[in-house]
């Protein structure tokens, strides 16, 4: 008998390894991202902050130092304001002035669209002035304002505004330069850092997986019968105590298997020797029977009445304890086919005749001549003997049996015209002892004789099946090989 082939192992595009591997690189990015974030926060703010904090202070210094005389000369102010500008720090500024309606620069142009109205509103309100970060169509700009006041020559020495009001427009497109530069290169950290995390990660998933494959090898192994398959236990972590659960688990399980098959093992022995020791003296009741059924008409009613009552009672002994010789050299792999070439119609209707069946209001025969299969004749005829008795106890008449092939099979049916099998039975129909109605004590057959069919089928290779006709009645379907 060949050994169950073992799975195959299925190739899982997403499984546990690939998964362990993704999730590793999936947290190395989320770390390295994070970090390059806020990185990039922390660098882009000390870069304009060092950069916001130069010009704002060097241009207070300037409009402090700047000498305000009223009224305001336009061109005086251009020349003074063009000087602010290049002194620029960082970098030049673009100055500009606002006095009244008055509107000068160093530039061409006497205003500028990067100031806004909120830095105007808090320059006025505020003597030291203010400044303020500004996109203006995509590039970035430092904007400051700072009102001119002048120092009353007074012990108190209080600050005067004089109503004109400076702004200075620097260009951050250096800083933002070094920021993306900054950002460039945490980028390309990340991408190697990525690279080089993929080699821990698989390692990981190798050192996590090795319990598992063994796992699921020691789990195969068991499938195919191999019960002391077990797992070596490394470490203490918990795929250690998983491999140790499952090496007590097994032991158990072997233990409870080892118990089975010998108790198994004594019930099928109990069952050969009653059996063998039976046949001796059924055979010497079996004749006595015989002559007292013979002699049966010449006896008194109550005498014969109990004579015919032993002779049925002993011959459905001398069949049950050939059904259980039958069954035990099938528990102990001892049955053996003797294959011949036949003609399975003639080999159905040999059985037929043999058990008187040939009534057609009792049994009907759809039998195609000229089908020869190798079978073993004795084997075949049990199993239509057993399928028909069957049906003819507990169907109603008149079963069909049918022959066909199909394809590479010889597809013997037995039908019959009952009321079917309940749904709840149909899973146990061979099963060994079996009775639909418990209440039963006691029927006409051993309750072996579906059980031995479906041994004999199995011997040749094939099937049996046991269904409900859609028009009523039980149909057993034998599927044997050609």
């Amino acid at each position: 008998m060949k050994g169950r082939r073992a799975p195959r192992r299925r190739h899982r595009p997403f499984g546990l390894r690939t998964r362990l591997v993704l999730a590793f690189l999936l947290v190395a990015a989320v770390g390295c991202g994070t970090t390059a974030a806020l990185t990039y926060r922390a660098a882009r703010n000390a870069v304009l902050e060092q950069a916001q904090d130069t010009a704002v202070s060097a241009f207070r210094e300037r409009v402090q130092v700047l000498d305000v005389t009223l009224p305001i000369q336009k061109d005086s102010l251009r020349f003074d304001l063009q000087q602010i500008a290049r002194q620029g720090k960082p970098r030049p500024w673009r100055v500009y002035a606002e006095y009244g309606s008055l509107r000068v620069s160093s530039a061409d142009r006497p205003t500028s669209t990067v100031i806004t109205p909120e830095l105007r509103a808090r320059a006025k309100a505020s003597a030291h002035g203010s400044f303020q970060r500004v996109i203006k169509d995509g590039r970035p700009y430092l904007t400051v304002a700072v009102p001119a006041v002048f120092r009353a020559h007074t012990p108190a020495k209080a600050v005067h505004r004089t109503g004109l009001v400076l702004y200075a427009v620097m260009e951050l497109d250096v800083e933002e330069a070094n920021v993306e530069a900054m950002v460039l290169a945490a980028r390309d950290g990340a991408l190697p850092a990525l690279a080089v995390a993929l080699i821990p990660a698989l390692l990981a998933a190798r050192s996590v997986l090795r319990p598992v494959r063994e796992l699921r090898r020691a789990a195969d192994s068991m499938g195919r019968g191999e019960l002391d398959a077990r797992i070596q236990v490394k470490g203490s972590d918990e795929l250690a105590d998983l491999a140790r659960t499952f090496n007590e688990s097994a032991a158990a399980l072997e233990r409870s298997v080892v118990e089975l098959r010998q108790a198994e093992a004594r019930a099928r022995r109990f069952a050969s020797d009653v059996s063998h020791e039976l046949r001796t003296p059924l055979a010497g009741m079996l004749a006595v029977t015989e002559v007292l059924d013979e002699d049966a008409d010449t006896l008194d009613s109550d005498t014969a009445r109990a004579v015919r009552l032993i002779s049925a009672e002993t011959g459905k002994l001398a069949v049950l304890v050939e059904d259980l010789m039958e069954i035990s050299r099938f528990d102990a792999r001892a049955a053996e086919l003797h294959l011949d070439e036949v003609d399975v119609a003639d080999c159905v209707r040999k059985t037929l005749q043999h058990r008187r069946w040939t009534d057609p209001d009792l049994v009907r025969t759809e039998l195609p001549d000229g089908v020869r299969v190798p079978l073993d004749p004795r084997r075949f005829d049990l199993v239509v003997a057993n399928l028909v008795g069957n049906a003819l106890r507990h169907g109603e008449a008149p079963v069909k049996v049918s022959l066909r092939t199909d394809g590479d099979w010889l597809v013997t049916e037995v039908a019959d015209r009952g009321a079917g099998i309940a749904d709840e039975v149909l899973p146990h129909v061979f099963d060994r002892f079996f009775k639909a109605d418990q209440a039963r004590t006691r029927s006409a057959g051993s309750g072996l004789g579906l059980a031995i069919t479906l041994e004999n089928v199995r011997l040749h290779g094939g099937t049996v099946t046991a269904a409900n006709h859609p028009d009523g009645g039980a149909v057993f379907t034998v599927r044997i090989p050609l």
